[in-house]
């Protein structure tokens, strides 16, 4: 009897955290606007600092791993944090909270791409989504510099990552300067016999089939005349191509589905990825509305199967090669050796994130309603009891209600 009332209990626990952390999964996807960078200071204003779901080092480990693997970081990091409170049931669930809100918005815009022209909607309503992040990238990146910069060491791999990325901002870069770091972190601490054996049990079935339907979809993509199945090969290989959001791979989506297939205009392309760029949610999004746009006119049970070969397509990869790597990743870190390259990791992804705001400051400007905008979303989110869809629609109403 004893036994039952403990199971029970624990299945109560199980379940109310579950409801709890998908439910704070889902301020995030309402609250977090434009690339990972963005992404990360809602993740850390909401999971970390309001709810304490995991702790900050947590979250900067998990946002350094992800971001060395082809894939949408910002979903990566948040299916890993999923997976590391409450496993890969919890992981699949966060994955579906996060990304189905943009994936159903971005459906239904395929069928009408111009409708800010025809129902006469003001872009202006938009005009401050852009200072709004970057008071999200400023709050995480103070708070994250102060965990990451421990000494001279960090200090200096923080200030080097962070003037690399300033100046070359190619997508190759960003795993390359965070595996550098982790490296260099390791010869300056001149520790012997760091190299400890652990047990690792890979869980193989993710990777074979992250391999398996890459092969599959390419193989079909050729031999098969069904447009679903040449949509989905073309997505999933966007999806393993890519280091970071939605920005890195928008210009090979335009060159493949715009110039070489023709499945649409340069201004329905556009038109799409300005919207994107408008609504919450992870930017690789933006592959439902174009695999609708790709698949439409030919019914709209089709338009439909687009869409969802571009939203599945494209996170696929990305999906499985996180379930993959997270749990070899829980492994090494036992490894004495491993633990030290962390230090170097954390602190060159903390200068990444912290030069994100100044890069997109520049291309905000320094006008004085958006540097309002940027030092009102900063206090407000060191307001706890602020939720983070409220300031967003703080920040529409401003767009509205401000004079030009």
């Amino acid at each position: 009897m004893s036994k039952d009332i403990t199971s029970q209990n624990h299945e109560s626990g199980r379940r109310f955290l579950y409801r709890a952390f998908l439910k704070d999964v889902l301020i995030c996807s309402l609250g977090a606007y434009g690339g990972p960078e963005t992404h990360f200071g809602v993740f850390t204003n909401q999971l970390v600092i309001k709810k304490k779901h995991i702790t900050e080092d947590e979250l900067i480990e998990l946002i350094a791993l992800c971001s060395i693997l082809p894939g949408p970081t910002s979903t990566q990091t948040i299916v890993s944090v999923g997976y590391k409170i409450g496993g890969l049931l919890l992981a699949v669930l966060s994955m579906l909270v996060w990304s189905l809100p943009a994936l159903l918005i971005m459906t239904l815009l395929s069928f009408s791409y111009e409708i800010f022209d025809t129902t006469g909607i003001s872009r202006d309503i938009l005009r401050y989504i852009s200072p709004m992040a970057v008071g999200f990238i400023i709050s995480a990146s103070i708070r994250i510099g102060r965990k990451v910069i421990i000494d001279n060491m960090t200090l200096l791999i923080f200030i080097l990552t962070a003037v690399i990325i300033y100046l070359i901002r190619d997508p190759w870069m960003f795993p390359v300067i965070l595996i550098f770091s982790g490296i260099i972190s390791i010869i300056l601490a001149k520790e012997k016999d760091i190299w400890n054996r652990v047990i690792i049990v890979p869980k193989w079935r993710y990777l074979i089939g992250f391999f398996t339907i890459a092969i599959a979809s390419m193989i079909l993509s050729v031999v098969s005349g069904n447009e679903t199945i040449r949509l989905f090969g073309s997505f999933y290989r966007f999806g393993y191509l890519v280091f970071g959001g939605g920005q890195v791979v928008v210009p090979i989506m335009y060159s493949e589905l715009v110039e070489i297939n023709r499945y649409m205009t340069s201004d329905q392309f556009l038109a799409g990825y300005g919207i994107v760029q408008g609504i919450p949610g992870p930017m690789f999004s933006f592959s439902a509305y174009a695999g609708g746009m790709a698949a439409r006119g030919s019914g709209i049970l089709n338009h439909l199967l687009g869409s969802a070969a571009g939203g599945i397509g494209i996170f696929l990869p990305g999906l499985l090669l996180i379930f993959f790597v997270y749990p070899i990743w829980e492994g090494l870190k036992k490894i004495k050796g491993i633990k030290l390259s962390i230090k170097g990791i954390n602190a060159a992804a903390g200068g990444m994130i912290s030069i994100a705001a100044v890069i997109l400051m520049l291309k905000v400007g320094f006008f004085v309603d958006s540097l309002i905008i940027v030092c009102v979303t900063i206090v407000l989110l060191n307001i706890k009891k602020i939720p983070v869809p409220v300031i967003v629609i703080f920040v529409l109403v401003a767009g509205v209600f401000v004079p030009v």
